[in-house]
């Protein structure tokens, strides 16, 4: 991950206005490798923050919007994280070795989100896509309810890791409301789940070099044996039509 010396920053009893100044100046200063320790609850870290060399390594857990608006930095979270990662995310890649709360990739653009474990509701949610800019979640365990929802573009990744008998790989209403992207489902997929605006197919050898290439990285970041994921077939949720409420409107 991040190989050179980190410049540390102890969050510990700072308020998340003045963490977030305080990483600011550091940029500021041309310091591109941060390490933050002792974060609780700290909302907003690496807000609309811009520059493909910035490397911030989190001890703790961030608060909400890690990363909203986020422009080309690395951030790697050693715990779980909150609400709202990678909110409206343009570019940069946030990897997060624990689990994830709701809204994560919210009205994202572009770069990529790995999670370890699971996720909560209404996970990629508005997420889009514009040419060769294509936002990739990729999610560890399994998703919570409304995975997907008014997806317009982007792909997200279950692998549903270590799932127990009772549980599926997805909430109820995946893919609701979806016009645009694809969410790419590891085994069985519980279909009585999906919104009725996806559907699901074979995937193709295309699919199979796109999730290839992020279960490779996953495998990388969370020491997760490669073979063992990619052995298990995949399916593919995609939308039925681009306009799935078109017939609501005169015109």
């Amino acid at each position: 991950m991040i190989m050179l010396e980190d410049l540390t920053i102890d969050a510990q009893n700072l308020h998340y206005k003045e963490l977030n100044l305080r990483i600011r100046e550091k940029i500021k200063e041309n310091n591109k490798n941060i390490k933050l320790i002792n974060v609780n609850g700290q909302r907003y870290i690496c807000a609309g923050i811009t520059g493909s060399e910035i490397n911030v390594k989190v001890i703790g857990i961030p608060g909400n919007d890690l990363g909203a608006f986020m422009n080309g930095p690395k951030i790697e979270v050693l715990g779980n994280a909150q609400d709202g990662v990678g909110n409206t995310m343009n570019d940069g890649e946030i990897i997060i070795h624990g689990i994830a709360g709701d809204i994560i990739g919210y009205g994202m653009r572009g770069g990529s989100i790995y999670i370890k474990g699971n996720v909560g509701y209404r996970v990629g949610i508005h997420m889009k896509e514009y040419q060769e800019k294509i936002p990739v979640i990729v999610i560890g365990g399994y998703a919570g309810d409304f995975l997907g929802e008014y997806m317009a573009g982007g792909r997200i990744i279950v692998l549903g890791l270590d799932l127990n008998n009772k549980e599926d790989i997805v909430g109820y209403y995946c893919s609701t409301g979806i016009h645009g992207g694809v969410i790419y489902l590891r085994g069985f997929v519980p279909e009585y789940k999906l919104g009725k605006e996806g559907k699901v197919l074979e995937t193709d050898e295309k699919d199979m070099d796109f999730i290839s290439f992020h279960v490779k990285k996953f495998s990388e970041y969370f020491h997760i044996d490669y073979e063992y994921i990619i052995s298990e077939k995949f399916y593919k949720i995609v939308p039925y039509n681009k306009r799935p409420y078109g017939n609501l409107y005169a015109y």
